[in-house]
């Protein structure tokens, strides 16, 4: 597939420092890579205030305008979200699709979504943010095809009038409930189950994936690509001793995320919200990293997820600079990739199931063969010893704190 060219447009304000607006210009031209666009130029103006109703000043327009003719660009991607005035009038002067960053992401969820849930959330969010724009969007919407910013929920657009929209974005909130009910009934017969559950988190591209198939053995999406995951995978850990846990991948996190995305984004981290400890991963080779932490932490405030005990994993660590300090109490210093990363993990995740959960001890007489099987799979089985005398076996360890009604 022929990738598109791209021209990004970035305005500086008074309330963004530089080193900000750069770090979030460098976001916007992994985007426009994982969206399978090749970045041709860029156009950057300071102003005190963005122009209400073409977002950029007019001589800025018009240099926008001979950019696109000049690298014949097939897209301009704005920074920040557009309004349907200001998209109307970029589009009557510039000869190419103008999108801003929303959109961009919106359309990288929909080419990333795998799950159904995953699919009727994307397309209810695009429907959502398509709603205010319709009358804004004519021309460039008529010009079907795909390409990006185009990969909509299907069907034309510019034909389908907002009672449409409406009538459609009905019938995925009914979809999205049924499977939300399904989703719900596969969580609590899980919790029913004594087993302990981490969730992965971080920012995106932080090396989540790579960990969880090195500690999992599994071969979920490992790309150096924004959203590499975008849904929830649960999958078994196993310890030594036949001891099993649940490890959970979600999407990456983005700082301003778009408000239509916070619900597609709630769904797959649902997943997340009953699990006992979370393990936050952080790119310690990005510059920008303490940045990425803050996103991470402030959206688990928004989804009322940061009461959860968390470790925080620094990766990268070889391409760290030498300036590198953590700044959490509670973390790992790894490399995803070297050898000894997923027991190093490992024997931290042991540490943290022996901390929320609680000590045990007993005695089981020797028939009961099956039972112990069952316990060394349930519970963190730290001594096992045979008692010759008592023909019974003495253990120690750990299990949930809250036994289920039926134990």
């Amino acid at each position: 597939m022929e990738r598109e060219k791209i021209i990004l447009v970035g305005v500086i304000l008074p309330n963004k420092t530089e080193e900000a607006f750069w770090n979030s210009m460098n976001e916007l031209h992994s985007l426009a890579k994982t969206a399978n666009g090749e970045v041709a130029d860029e156009l950057i103006q300071k102003l005190e205030r963005v122009n209400q109703a073409s977002f950029i000043g007019s001589g800025k327009l018009e240099e926008l305008a001979a950019l696109v003719e000049m690298h014949e660009a097939d897209v301009v991607i704005f920074n920040s979200e557009l309004s349907a005035t200001q998209v109307r009038n970029i589009s009557a002067a510039v000869e190419a699709r103008i999108i801003d960053r929303t959109q961009l992401i919106l359309d990288i969820f929909a080419m990333r979504a795998k799950s159904k849930e995953g699919k009727l959330q994307v397309a209810y969010a695009q429907y959502k943010y398509l709603l205010p724009r319709l009358s804004g969007q004519g021309a460039s919407l008529s010009k079907l095809g795909g390409g990006i910013g185009s990969r909509g929920p299907g069907e034309s657009k510019l034909e389908m009038d907002k009672r449409h929209i409406r009538e459609k974005m009905h019938d995925i909130k009914a979809q999205l409930t049924h499977v939300e009910q399904h989703r719900k009934r596969i969580i609590e017969r899980r919790n029913t189950q004594s087993v302990f559950r981490f969730g992965l988190i971080g920012y995106t591209n932080a090396g989540k994936s790579t960990i969880f198939n090195r500690l999992t053995n599994e071969t979920t999406l490992q790309e150096d690509k924004l959203f590499a995951t975008l849904d929830p995978t649960t999958r078994k850990i196993r310890f030594s001793g036949g001891f099993q846990a649940l490890l959970t991948d979600t999407v990456g996190f983005i700082q301003d995320l778009p408000t239509t995305l916070i619900a597609a984004f709630r769904s797959t981290l649902e997943e997340t919200a009953n699990v006992d400890v979370l393990i936050h991963v952080v790119d310690a080779s990005n510059p920008d990293y303490l940045q990425h932490e803050t996103t991470v932490v402030s959206l688990l405030e928004e989804l009322e997820m940061n009461h959860l005990p968390t470790l925080v994993i620094y990766n990268k660590m070889d391409q760290a600079p030498a300036s590198f300090v953590p700044d959490q109490p509670e973390h790992l210093l790894i490399t995803a990739l070297d050898s000894v990363a997923p027991e190093i993990i490992k024997q931290r995740m042991i540490e943290l199931i022996e901390k929320n959960w609680m000590f045990f001890t007993m005695e089981l007489s020797e028939e009961k063969g099956k039972e112990l099987a069952q316990i060394k799979q349930q519970a963190w089985v730290t001594k096992l010893e045979y008692i010759e005398s008592k023909q019974s076996y003495y253990i120690e360890g750990y299990k949930p704190r809250k036994e289920s009604s039926n134990d």
